[in-house]
């Protein structure tokens, strides 16, 4: 082969092994709008997915990962793994919605509904990707979504900016979601308990617990056992200083859950926004790994001595700003997630 041939050939090759490097090194999105899914890749691993399957009556975030790779959320319903709690099929991954929207629960939506209580129930539709981008330690993904009823009317429409950042051993997504009253009337959200952001963490990161459950067994069926706290190491803590069960239905500005999985110790944290509605919320925060943050549901958390029932005029929007810290490593101090809270 001439010289100049080779060292041609040799230049390609060198170009094509620093273009599949570029490609595998941060962020980068993969979609395929056929499974209605757009995986966010770090480094060429996924860390999440943006999903809007039909099944799951929302969009969510699915699974929600750490930077080297844990799954830090339940697989139930969607890939369910042995060990795990089959209750509330509606907890999927990272989500937002709520109870009660113009008296339509949108938070207990699933196929799990018979088909006689449906029109009882709200469903969330992705509309649109608006725009994407992602580079280095950044990445944003912006998209549009449908509150609509068992009709297909609409009620809300939802502007959602997920931005991720990669920061040291964290992986950060801030979540601002706009909802604009569409339906040429006001909309009014009742307060009540279930909502309103929320994540369902993997059983390892439940709180211990000795009751009885139905699980996932090692065959993929179901069976009821008393629950083995073998491996089950979650706690949570709150801005207020309160620790385990003590967090659930009182007021904080973030709240964490530590824990440990695939022998690496995690610790999840979810930090409200000053301009939000009903700052600083209560918290929704349940032992068996459902973890939410509810600003809108004070009525049922304060025994009746509060209560705040929010309306979305006519062509009018509400903003929501979460911050979501999934850290991997030594537990992060008090201090540290007060420096993350002022975002």
């Amino acid at each position: 082969m001439p010289v100049r041939t080779i060292i041609v050939a040799a230049v390609l090759i060198l170009g094509c092994s620093a273009s599949l490097c570029a490609q595998g090194s941060g962020f980068a999105f993969r979609e395929d709008a056929a499974k209605k899914q757009i995986d966010l890749l770090y480094n060429g691993k996924v860390l999440t997915g943006y999903c809007y399957y039909d099944s799951v009556m929302k969009p969510v975030l699915f699974p929600l990962k750490t930077l080297s790779g844990v799954t830090i959320t339940r697989g139930y319903p969607l890939d369910p793994r042995p060990g795990e709690r089959v209750d509330h099929p509606h907890h999927i991954g990272l989500w937002m919605n709520y109870q009660d929207v113009e008296g339509l629960d949108f938070w207990n939506n699933s196929t799990a509904i018979k088909y006689d209580r449906r029109p009882r129930y709200g469903t969330i539709y992705h509309d649109k990707v608006i725009s994407k981008q992602a580079s280095g330690e950044q990445a944003m993904l912006r998209v549009q979504a449908l509150w609509k009823n068992h009709k297909k009317e609409l009620l809300l429409t939802e502007t959602t900016t997920y931005q991720f950042t990669v920061k040291g051993s964290d992986f950060i997504i801030d979540r601002t979601s706009s909802l604009k009253a569409s339906a040429g009337r006001d909309i009014p959200m009742h307060d009540i308990k279930d909502g309103f952001l929320a994540i369902r963490v993997a059983r390892e990161l439940e709180l211990p617990s000795d009751e009885s459950a139905k699980v996932v067994d090692a065959d993929g069926g179901v069976k009821e056992v008393k629950l083995s706290n073998e491996g089950v190491t979650g706690n949570y803590v709150s801005s207020e200083g309160l620790v385990g069960n003590d967090v659930w239905g009182t007021r904080a500005t973030w709240v964490t859950l530590t824990g440990r999985k695939d022998n690496k110790n995690i610790s999840v944290t979810i930090i409200d926004h000053p301009d939000n509605p009903g700052y600083p919320a209560y918290w929704h925060a349940r032992g068996y790994g459902l973890f939410a943050v509810n600003p809108l549901g004070q009525a049922a958390f304060s025994d009746g001595k509060e209560r705040l029932n929010l309306e979305i005029k006519k062509d009018e929007s509400v903003t929501f700003r979460y911050r979501i810290v999934i850290h991997e490593g030594k537990a992060l101090t008090s201090d540290q997630v007060d420096a993350m809270a002022r975002f």
